[in-house]
């Protein structure tokens, strides 16, 4: 999604994240450099420790707990019978004034309380408000607003007052002071709405409000937080009304009451969006959505063009340079009302401009044929622009064939200063960013993950994803690229900045970009060099199914994990979710006996690993004997395979015994195919090679490529 406090854009969050790995690899390139030895120094300490045990299960903290108890999840990993999520029905409505930079806005949001609890408050989300200078927030912004200034806001018609007295603290030996309907912390990022009768089990309730807010400026040479404003003629607008919080089964009291800092992102209740948008005639709007009167909006060229958008892979010039400004770019008149309506989802954006040109393509998607996909944006990034058409329609229809079908009925693209940012159906990106953030339409859009707390089921999962959608475009299968990755982790583990995958992202300190965007791809790594990557993939396929539009956890994706993969990887989940462990293997010895060779792997890491050994043998020579856990890959290379299951009794070394018959072995790798997190690359080849050589070996080329050369 978003890009990481510091990073100025999403691209630079990328690099950040690659520049973060690859400073750890160039401090242990080999066994001459000082890194190296230094981090050796604790292996060589290990060598008398005692057995390590294996913890083979994981974490169950209260909230799994609750869910378990109440019957909401299983182990199995699915939504239990109780399941239950809250209901969100919007009506919104918004003006821009170009001129003054300011969005008014009203809305009527009835929530529907499918929950079995009462709701003694409501929690509002006021995401405007970390514009204010005083707000609490991880980073600066590009520019300051006043934050968003609530003007009226009511509770099932009752006014709520937006100027309470303070809120006094009571001991419990005293009775309450007496609940009114009132909102407090306006002018922070989360409002409470405190209620007299508490909102029944089963029951609903409506809000309606009305605000406004200026759309923060950003300096052309700068990007936006979120959204923006380039000068007065194009307006990008995410996190824009009073949202109700996510209330979910896990949150101790129902209600996600976490603020809102800048990195760390969303977890919000699906629901029916219907949206208004006015501006004057003559700008064009793209948004969330289905547009639902062209007719009103459009000119008869426009619809012209429009209808023959899903006949072809080819793109459509709905509105050219030529064409911009009342009557040609829009219906004509002095404001426009452009009228969206978006089911099934959690949020929604907009942009409008009165420059945008607008090309239109299709996806077309499995199971479900075409649909429409727009891209709008200056004539100046025409260039920029012109292949991301092509691109978005890549993405949709290949993430639709990996995981589950794009489950919505358009997608449109926005230019603006915010080039990597996404919302259901709508995305504001550029062509570099388009894949990235046309995945999220899978988590969060359609599974709505906790991104606040748990962005590498966000941010981790798409990573992992754009790489083999960029393997796909190249024509490579799925595999060759994630190698490296899980094995590059071990020169990441270790680094007292890295916070485990499951602490609150929002919290996640300097190196909250690695552990939401970078580590993910590297554990799924590893998992593919356990049980293949197909086998991953389609296991994630079945989790995206099975809480399709629903809100799954880090336990649901573990345990559907491993129910889908027929694997108990309760130790897999602790080490990668729950510790910043890594395996540090090594070989330490390797003995002959006659036709029989005995290969002896250490673990000095806390994360045990299966033991995969690529064996290389001299070119010339007897006939190479079949042995078990091996598989011959050529005429002279075999990999010999042992279950992670040889560690389980505490040992930190395994002797793997291997009889190949009379032939020469040259050369054996442990790891070969660089999957499992490790220190320091030189140990794993025997005979041990020269430091130039062993670099090679496993871990990071130019640009944090990775490179491994089992």
């Amino acid at each position: 999604m978003r890009r990481p406090s510091s990073a100025p854009s999403r691209s630079a969050a990328l690099l950040a994240v690659l520049a973060l790995t690859a400073l750890a690899v160039l401090g242990a390139t080999g066994p001459a450099s000082a890194q190296a030895a230094a981090r050796r120094a604790p292996a060589t300490a290990a060598r008398s420790w005692p057995a390590r045990p294996i913890r083979h299960d994981i974490p169950m903290t209260d909230m799994i707990r609750r869910a378990f108890a109440a019957g909401t999840r299983d182990s199995t990993g699915r939504p239990g019978p109780n399941y239950w999520q809250l209901w969100t029905d919007y009506a919104l409505q918004a003006s821009l004034d170009p001129s003054t930079g300011v969005v008014t806005g009203h809305e009527r949001v009835t929530v529907r309380n499918t929950s079995g609890n009462p709701m003694h408050a409501i929690v509002l989300r006021l995401y405007q408000n970390i514009f204010a200078p005083d707000a609490v927030r991880v980073d600066r912004m590009p520019s300051m607003t006043d934050g968003i200034t609530l003007t009226s806001l009511s509770f099932d018609g009752e006014p709520v007052d937006l100027n309470p007295p303070p809120r006094r603290r009571f001991r419990r030996d005293t009775t309450p002071p007496k609940v009114i309907l009132a909102a407090y912390d306006t002018s922070a990022t989360v409002a409470l709405i405190t209620l007299p009768t508490p909102v029944a089990a089963h029951d609903s309730f409506t809000l309606e409000a009305d605000w406004h807010f200026t759309v923060p400026k950003v300096p052309a040479d700068e990007r936006g937080e979120r959204m923006g404003a380039w000068g007065d003629s194009l307006y990008q607008v995410g996190q824009w009304y009073p949202q109700v919080a996510m209330y979910d089964d896990l949150f101790q009291g129902g209600w996600d009451t976490d603020p809102y800092l800048g990195p760390s992102e969303f977890y919000n209740n699906f629901g029916h969006f219907d949206l208004r948008v006015s501006v004057p005639a003559g700008w064009v709007v793209g948004a969330s959505g289905v547009l639902q009167n062209p007719d009103q909006v459009l000119t008869s060229t426009e619809r012209e063009r429009l209808s023959h958008v899903l006949e072809s892979d080819s793109t459509v010039h709905v509105v050219g340079p030529d064409e911009l400004g009342p009557g040609k770019a829009t219906a004509a008149g002095d404001r426009l009302t452009w009228h969206f309506v978006a089911d099934t989802v959690g949020d929604v954006g907009w942009a409008a401009s009165n420059q945008f040109l607008w090309d239109a393509t299709r996806a077309t998607i499995p199971d479900r044929g075409p649909v429409p996909v727009n891209v709008m944006y200056l004539p100046g990034h025409a260039k920029a622009y012109a292949p991301a058409p092509a691109r978005i329609r890549h993405a949709l229809e290949f993430y639709s064939k990996l995981w589950i079908p794009y489950a919505f009925p358009v997608l449109t693209d926005v230019d603006g200063p915010e080039l990597g940012m996404e919302y259901p159906m709508f995305i504001m990106s550029s062509t570099g960013a388009s894949d990235h953030e046309t995945g999220h339409q899978w988590w969060p859009m359609t599974l709505g993950t906790n991104e606040t707390w748990y962005g590498f089921m966000d941010e981790g999962f798409n990573q992992y994803m754009n790489i083999l959608s960029a393997d796909d475009l190249r024509g490579l299968p799925v595999g060759p690229s994630l190698d490296g990755r899980g094995q590059l982790y071990g020169r990441v583990s270790g680094n007292e900045r890295e916070a485990p995958l499951m602490w609150d992202a929002n919290y996640g300190g300097p190196m909250y970009s690695f552990q939401a965007y970078g580590k993910a791809p590297m554990m799924l790594s590893m998992l593919g060099g356990i049980v293949g990557d197909s086998a991953v993939t389609r296991a994630m396929s079945q989790y995206a199914a099975a809480w399709r539009f629903k809100h799954p956890s880090p336990w649901d994706y573990a345990f559907f994990m491993d129910h889908a993969l027929h694997r108990d990887l309760g130790w897999f989940w602790y080490s990668w979710l729950f510790t910043t462990d890594a395996v540090d293997g090594s070989i330490q010895g390797v003995q002959h006996d006659g036709t029989s060779t005995t290969v002896t792997v250490r673990q000095d890491g806390e994360m045990p690993s299966p033991v995969v050994l690529a064996v290389h043998f001299a070119p010339q020579g007897p006939a190479i004997r079949r042995m078990t856990h091996a598989t011959m890959v050529d005429d002279s290379t075999a990999v010999v395979r042992y279950p992670v299951d040889v560690w389980f009794d505490g040992s930190r070394t395994f002797d793997a015994h291997l009889d190949f018959g009379p032939r020469k072995i040259d050369r054996i790798v442990l790891d070969p195919h660089c999957r499992f997190p490790d220190r320091d690359v030189a140990d794993d080849t025997w005979p041990r090679q020269p430091e130039t050589t062993a670099q090679n070996q496993g871990g990071r080329g130019m640009f944090g490529r990775p490179v491994c050369k089992g």
